[in-house]
């Protein structure tokens, strides 16, 4: 019996990726000079990894790993108005409006009425209750929780605090790595929509062949996988 729904936030409601695709492009340009592109985003994909752990997911730990990018590559000779551009890049990131993905309002509304809904996702505390507000969907959800990592037991924690339990749960999400796996790792049910280009750091197989996993085009076929889940039908 399904009692309580779990939405990943970014790529999932609305867009986030393609923000961060277009500003790496535009520091791809910044230092141009120095390196050329492909070695370039190596790199800075080395300098997430590395600072994942000390800065979290979000614009300002990707800012942050950009600056280190910029120093490294230039041997500590970037111009400060070079650093300036990339600061400025990370602040447009952050205040850049909310644009909701197709059939966002009308899917959460529907499973709403007779579902807890929750939002769960990580990143900057700040960044990410700004994006709820201007979403204009908060009032929608019946809880939220924003969590610097995704697992197993944190997902168990969130559906024992906001539902009846992980196994009478599900998780829906873009993310196979943070959204899915570690759900069904939980005991609920773990649903894939995918949407554009997946962040390196979030690559994963999907668990093809696993009861509780299903991948949709889009997020507004959901509310007719919810229901065949119903007790008494096919699910």
């Amino acid at each position: 019996m399904l009692t309580t729904i779990g939405f990943d936030a970014d790529d999932t409601l609305w867009q986030n990726e393609a923000f961060f695709r277009l500003t790496q492009d535009r520091f791809a340009r910044l230092l141009e000079r120095y390196a050329d592109p492909h070695h370039l985003a190596e790199r800075l994909e080395a300098a997430e990894r590395r600072n994942l752990g000390h800065y979290g997911f979000g614009v300002k730990g990707f800012t942050l790993s950009m600056i280190e990018t910029a120093i490294e590559v230039t041997d500590a000779r970037v111009p400060a108005s070079v650093i300036g551009d990339i600061v400025a890049a990370g602040r447009e990131m952050l205040e850049h409006p909310i644009e909701l993905l197709p059939h966002v309002r009308a899917t959460v509304t529907t499973l709403a009425a007779d579902y807890r809904v929750v939002l769960i996702t990580k990143g900057d505390l700040l960044d990410q209750e700004r994006k709820l507000a201007q979403s204009g969907l908060g009032d929608l959800f019946d809880a939220v929780e924003i969590v610097s990592h995704k697992t197993a037991d944190s997902y168990r924690a969130i559906f024992a605090r906001h539902g009846t339990g992980a196994d009478q749960a599900m998780m829906v999400g873009n993310s196979l790595k943070s959204d899915v796996i570690p759900a069904l790792e939980s005991g609920a049910w773990g649903v894939h929509v995918p949407h554009g280009p997946t962040w390196a750091l979030e690559a994963a197989d999907p668990p093809t062949g696993h009861r509780r996993f299903h991948e949709l085009a889009d997020l507004g076929a959901l509310p007719a996988l919810v229901e065949s889940l119903r007790p008494g039908r096919n699910g």
